[in-house]
Order: structure tokens, then sequence, then C-alpha cells
């Protein structure tokens, strides 16, 4: 390289890196916003209406389905009706003529059709796929071949396909990559001055947490911030995405929960845990609840500390839904702070799924997505009323923020995604199948009773070599 083509290239990174600096590091460190980020989403809107309006009028002049057919109810089910109900349409009239009731093969296409509609159209598995749009945002993971119907979409899609990847994803690895450094070296560092630890790592944090949020270009709308929690107390949440807890750590320091890790993660709980209370498990210790209820006892007692951000569902779910919330953290006693967390998918998709996108992959589709926008609401706290269990409580503070996210609260817990089918569950099909077949026969036995006046459960009717 000549020494022209080495001074142009100097340029460049500086002036990179100054605006870098001036106008995302800066505003991060201050808390400051110039607005950059609103008037981008807006812009967003805008396009997405212009191309909404097109595919219509292009699939009008085609003749064309534009949105592919959505419903909540994949399969229309009769009202509910009771199994032996069932058996007996299936196995027709002519069979409930038979004194005696006994197994017949039509019974098995009941259990057949049953479990189809289970697997096909469950409450459980839709919410551990992406959410469904009723149109497209320009990206090609979600899109239904929309750009295929005008050439002014198909430019319109590569050109955002030039910005996302080539402008908006080395920027945002960029800061990525800063935030998570500087976490590092600085956590580090604040470590070595005790006496100002509490009020520097606080800072540190907010800071790099900010810088993060802007790395995903994350507009985050904030509701009721006097709700906000306080030390002492549990902060609970709706689980959707790992970045939830940059999302609520952006607006306030948390002590985080979580299980020791390997690699870079590993590094980076070493580094916050030097100089934040943060509780970490080995993998040893995770399921030992009296540990994990005593390790989080001690913390909330401690009022100088930092509240504690707990995702009770223990998986994320799509944003559609709140699922099961585990009991643990509202058998501690303490105050408890819903928050209710709702993304708007229009702008990229934030679910995780864990079992189809790895940590690096799924980090990498957030970064080059067009950005990430959601609505936090600070709930008012909540503590357990007299006489409420802990599965009480926990289901009322599920209801408070599925009502106030707009979401579905369902009683099924999130751990069924990846868990076999409890034998308690085919026990009870098994007991009520059971019954069909010989349900009748108690009845007739038990009429037999009280025709002979001798009550069910009376000693004179056992045998007398039963007692021996």
């Amino acid at each position: 390289m000549s020494d022209l083509d080495i001074l142009c290239l100097g340029i460049s990174i500086t002036v990179w890196f100054t605006l870098l600096f001036v106008f995302i590091i800066m505003p991060a460190v201050l808390g400051v916003s110039f607005g950059i980020r609103s008037f981008y989403m807006r812009t967003l809107l805008k396009i997405f209406e212009w191309a909404t309006l097109r595919m219509e009028l292009g699939a009008k002049e085609k003749n064309q389905e534009l949105y592919k057919p959505y419903t909540n109810g994949i399969i229309a089910k009769e009202p509910p009706s009771s199994l032996q109900q069932e058996i007996q349409e299936l196995r027709g009239s002519a069979n409930s003529l038979r004194s005696e009731p006994e197994f017949e093969m039509a019974d098995i296409f009941y259990f057949c059709r049953r479990g189809v509609e289970s697997i096909v159209d469950d409450e459980v598995t839709k919410r551990f796929s992406a959410q469904e749009l009723k149109s497209w945002n320009l990206l090609t993971r979600s899109n239904y071949n929309f750009r295929h119907i005008s050439l002014r979409l198909t430019v319109l899609w590569g050109l955002g396909i030039l910005i996302r990847y080539g402008v908006l994803l080395p920027l945002r690895v960029t800061l990525a990559v800063t935030g998570i450094c500087l976490l590092l070296v600085l956590t580090t560092l604040v470590a070595f001055l005790p006496n100002a630890e509490s009020y520097l790592s606080e800072k540190v944090h907010l800071m790099c947490y900010r810088i993060c949020v802007r790395a995903l270009t994350a507009i985050i709308t904030y509701h009721n911030r006097e709700n906000k929690p306080k030390n002492g107390g549990i902060c609970v949440a709706n689980h959707t995405t790992p970045i939830d807890v940059i999302i609520l750590a952006n607006d306030g320091c948390y002590s985080l929960v979580g299980q020791v890790h390997g690699g870079l993660m590993g590094m980076v709980q070493r580094a916050m845990v030097k100089s934040s209370s943060h509780i970490w498990f080995e993998r040893s210790e995770v399921k030992d609840r009296h540990l994990v209820a005593k390790r989080l006892g001690d913390h909330v007692a401690d009022k100088t500390k930092q509240p504690i951000l707990v995702f009770p569902e223990g998986t994320c779910i799509n944003n559609t839904s709140v699922m099961m919330f585990k009991k643990g953290s509202f058998e501690i006693g303490c105050t408890v702070y819903p928050v209710a967390i709702k993304y708007d998918p229009r702008f990229g998709d934030a679910f995780w799924n864990s079992s189809k996108f790895g940590m690096v992959s799924y980090l990498l589709r957030m970064m080059s997505s067009w950005a990430i926008v959601c609505s936090v609401w600070y709930l008012p706290p909540m503590n357990r009323e007299e006489g409420e269990d802990a599965v009480q409580f926990a289901n009322r503070v599920k209801a408070a923020i599925a009502a106030q996210g707009g979401l579905v609260d369902l009683i099924w817990d999130g751990g069924l995604k990846r868990a076999k089918v409890k034998d308690v569950f085919k026990e009870e099909q098994q007991k009520l199948y059971s019954k069909v077949l010989v349900g009748d026969s108690e009845d007739q036995m038990e009429d037999k009773r009280s025709e002979d006046g001798t009550p069910e459960g009376d000693e004179s009717s056992k045998d007398p070599a039963e007692g021996q």
C-alpha cells in the first residue's frame, strides 16, 4: 500500500471511531438520546406501510392470495364430551345392547384421533415457534415470496439486505464487542476500589448495558417507572429472549441469578460478580431447592443489595403468552415486583428458539434485523396474601403480567417442550378407559349390595378369613 492509501485508511478509521464515540458511546455514558433511533423507527414504519400497499396492489393484479390463511385454531373441535360418550358413538348402537362391556377394536380410533389433535393443535407447541406476521417486514426470514410481486418490492428488498448486512451488522458487532470489553475491564478495575465500589459498579453496568442496547438498535418504552423494583425485593418478568436482561438492565441495575458457565459467558459472569452481588450456582447446586431458596433469602434480607431479576417460566416463550411460573421465587416471603415485556415483531422476531438456533447464530439474527422494539411495564409491587400459598401467589402475579402485556395466560409448564409426558397423565387416561370397560359391572354390584341391605365396607360382608 502506498503512503496515500495508508493515510486514507487511517483517516477513515479515525472518523468511524469518532462518530461511534460521539453519537453512541457518550450518550450511553450520560444516559441521553439524540432521537436517532426513534426517527429510524418512524421511517421504517412508513416504508412498511408503502410496501404493504404495493403488495396488495400487486396481488390484485395477479389474482394471488396475499397472506397465508392464519387462525388461532387449526382443528375445528366439537363441544367437549366424556370419554365414555365418544367411545359409545364410535362403537355404534349395536354394541349398546350387549350386557357385558368388552374391548372393541374401534376404541383404538378414539385415542388415535385425540393423539393427533394434541400433536397438531396444542397450546404448548405453538408457543415455541416464531410469532406469525400478517404482513411482510422486508426480511427474508419472514416473507411469503412477497418480493416477487413487483419489481419495486424486489429492489427495496435487495436494498434492505445491503443496509442490514453491509452497514448495520458491522456497526452493531463493533458496539457489542465494545460493550462486552468495557464490562470485562471496568468491572475488574472497580473491584480494586472498595470505598466507591457500589456507586461505580452501578454506573459501569448501566453504561455497558446501554451500549449493548444500542448494538441491537433497541427502541424501548418504559411505563410506570414509579413502580420500578427496589432493593430487598425480587423482580419477575415474562421471558422471550436472553436479551430481556439487557432490556431491563438498561433502565436500572439488578442482581442476576443463574448457572455458572464456561467460555466467554463464564468470563463475563466472573467479571460481573467482582463488583456486584450476583448469584451464580454450580451445576450440582441448581437442583438443590433449599440451597437456592436460602441464598435468595439472604440476598433480599440485605436492603443494600440490588433487587434480584428472575424469569420464573424457566424458558423462552414466543411473546404471545405467559406459561406456568415456578413457585421457588414466590416462597421467599419478600415483595415481588412484576414486569411485563412485549416485543413488536414487525421490526424483528426477538424470540429465541434454543432448539433451532445456538446463541451466536441467534445474536447474529438479532443484529441483522431492522431493530428490537419493545414496551416494558412496571406493575405495582405485590405480596403474598394471608392464606395464599406460593403457587397461588405465582399464578396471581402471572395473571397480572399477562393482562398488562396483552399475553395469553396459560397453565402449562414451559418445560414440556423438551420433557417427556409424565406417567401420571397416561395413567389418568388408562383409568378413564378402564371405567368404560368395568364401570357398569361395578355399578351393578353396588346396586345389588343396596338391595340386599349390605352397606359398602360393612365388616360382616367380608370373608372371615380375610382378617386372619
